[in-house]
């Protein structure tokens, strides 16, 4: 029996695609939620859970940073999955009949413009491969989905139109997490590390924890915050990191920024993406 992958969504979805491309000896488990993702991981349905984190035209994915370090999981790798946005319709239907494009809240707004060239009406699904699913099992040649020609396959769909989302390079970055971590590795493009923290309770502690990546010459590529438990006084910061925790760089502005923090935990040590450095995302 093949190893698991779980992922939030149906067969169809960009996760789905993911999987394909960056686990194709993996067999793909549909999970409803991120949070069944992580729990499938969590208990050993799966061996690994590819989690959407941010998008290049919509950003990042609400409420997944959060959920992450609740998780008890790590992060062993990361993908980035080029997001082709297709019309799809029962395979009698042309694309003058479509009245209606169902997809998920993400995705409506990253095709909005074909939409209304075509007049055509967004209307909100849970899920883009659920989407299709359902105007797969429908009879109504005038509703179409917005989803991927992986879905088109898998349900029978006709693509009415192709790549109709409005940003060229539309992107979706994943995390690859796993029950265990992994920092054995070393990339061909580098390694990226990931943590949380939250800063103490003292004048100017951020602007303090930050200047110890500056001035040892650490390259910090996302800094984001969020509350914690819905209190406006508690934040926490999701940050990453250019480097491994072993190279001397690294130890010593970690070292800088546990001075000014009280919680620090690390979520993952895993190789850059090659994506991360092309000139541009194809």
């Amino acid at each position: 029996m093949s190893p698991r992958i779980a992922f939030q969504g149906e067969l169809g979805a960009y996760g789905h695609e993911a999987c394909v491309t960056a686990r194709p000896d993996f067999d793909p488990l549909p999970c409803s939620t991120f949070e069944a993702a992580i729990e499938a991981v969590r208990t050993g349905k799966a061996e690994l859970g590819m989690i959407a984190v941010e998008n290049s035209t919509y950003g990042r994915v609400a409420d997944v940073h959060s959920l992450l370090p609740q998780s008890g999981l790590h992060i062993v790798d990361e993908t980035f999955v080029r997001v082709h946005i297709n019309l799809l319709g029962k395979p009698e239907a042309q694309l003058a009949d479509i009245k209606e494009a169902h997809g998920h809240p993400v995705i409506l707004p990253q095709c909005s413009q074909f939409l209304r060239t075509n007049s055509i009406t967004g209307v909100t699904s849970s899920d883009n491969a659920r989407a299709a699913r359902e105007v797969a099992a429908g009879g109504d040649v005038t509703v179409a989905a917005l989803a991927s020609e992986l879905a088109a396959g898998i349900y029978g769909l006709k693509v009415l139109a192709r790549h109709i989302e409005d940003n060229a390079r539309n992107t979706t970055r994943f995390l690859i997490m796993s029950r265990e971590p992994d920092y054995t590795r070393r990339g061909d493009y580098g390694m990226m590390t990931s943590f949380v923290f939250r800063v103490r309770n003292i004048p100017a502690a951020l602007y303090k924890a930050m200047g110890g990546f500056a001035t040892n010459g650490v390259n910090m590529t996302k800094l984001e915050s969020y509350m914690v438990g819905g209190d406006f006084t508690a934040t926490q910061f999701y940050a990453e990191i250019e480097g491994h925790p072993d190279d001397a760089n690294v130890q010593l502005a970690l070292e800088e920024l546990g001075y000014f923090t009280d919680h620090l935990l690390v979520m993952g040590v895993y190789p850059s993406a090659a994506r991360r450095h092309e000139g541009k995302i194809e």
